[in-house]
């Protein structure tokens, strides 16, 4: 019989959160482990235990924003099961144009844009990931037909274009009204 590896420590978690707290108010490019430390009451020396070195801080970190991520996109998937790909982008535009998510999107655009400048990083992978898991979420919202086709699969990737584009540009400008205004012409194209 295999034993099971338990899972983290309960501080670990604790100081996970609060890292977390800290990075969406600060950001993940020039974090210092002392200033993250002092700002969540532990030590460098703990965090580096914990998560065995910056880099690994780093990728936690990540990986706890792409928990907020995907329970977003799933929450999408569960509360409206029977909207087409145009009404799922619709849903999902109203959480990200949300001013309540800036600081977490503003990670995640951080984060994939590290991802793709520094792949060896502790960002590896991280933009990669991500298109992945929003091109299957919005896969469910296309037929079963459709979602295997090569014509549905191009679908999706717009979907994801227009509200990744408009994200980046609503960050950049604030400009709210008329992102969305974008957004919802472009997805009215979609529509048969």
């Amino acid at each position: 019989m295999v034993a099971s590896s338990p899972g983290p420590s309960p501080r670990k978690r604790q100081l996970l959160e609060l890292a977390y707290t800290y990075a969406l108010d600060h950001g993940l490019v020039d974090i210092s482990l002392r200033p993250l430390a002092a700002a969540i009451g532990s030590s460098p020396r703990v965090l580096l235990f914990l998560f065995g070195s910056k880099d690994g801080l780093v990728r936690a970190l990540l990986a706890r924003a792409r928990r907020d991520e995907l329970a977003m996109l799933e929450a999408v998937r569960h509360d409206h099961p029977d909207i087409d790909l145009a009404g799922a982008a619709e849903r999902v535009w109203e959480w990200l144009s949300g001013p309540q998510h800036r600081p977490l999107l503003t990670l995640w655009v951080e984060g994939y844009g590290r991802s793709l400048t520094e792949p060896r990083g502790p960002w590896g992978g991280f933009a990669e990931q991500t298109v992945r898991d929003w091109l299957d979420v919005l896969a469910h919202f296309q037929s079963p037909s459709r979602r295997a086709s090569a014509a549905g699969h191009a679908e999706r990737t717009a979907a994801l274009t227009i509200l990744r584009g408009a994200l980046l540009d609503l960050l950049a400008t604030g400009d709210l009204r008329r992102t969305t205004d974008a957004v919802h012409e472009q997805l009215k194209r979609m529509r048969p």
